[in-house]
């Protein structure tokens, strides 16, 4: 009556796309903190015109990761709604 959970496709599914947000989100984060570092060193140099821009792609770059987490979060939610005898209410 056991079950093996990792042989099931929805579960690898699930599994895949965690470890490809996971991958993305490490190389975003990344890049966040390269622009961090750029843009306090422009700062400090007296070129005041790079904060802006650089805010608005560290937004974007929150922006993406916030998306990937919810999309792993939601693949992750879906693999543990399709087994089979488990209600679907929370």
């Amino acid at each position: 009556m056991t079950e093996k959970p990792l042989n099931r496709p929805s579960r690898k599914r699930a599994t895949r796309a965690m470890d490809g947000a996971l991958m993305l989100l490490i190389v975003l984060l990344v890049v966040q903190v390269w622009l961090l570092m750029a843009s306090v060193e422009a700062w400090l140099a007296g070129h005041s015109d790079v904060a802006a821009p650089a805010a608005i792609m560290s937004a974007l770059l929150f922006a993406g990761c916030l998306g990937l987490l919810l999309l792993a979060l939601r693949a992750e939610r879906g693999a543990r709604l399709s087994r089979p005898g488990k209600s679907r209410l929370p």
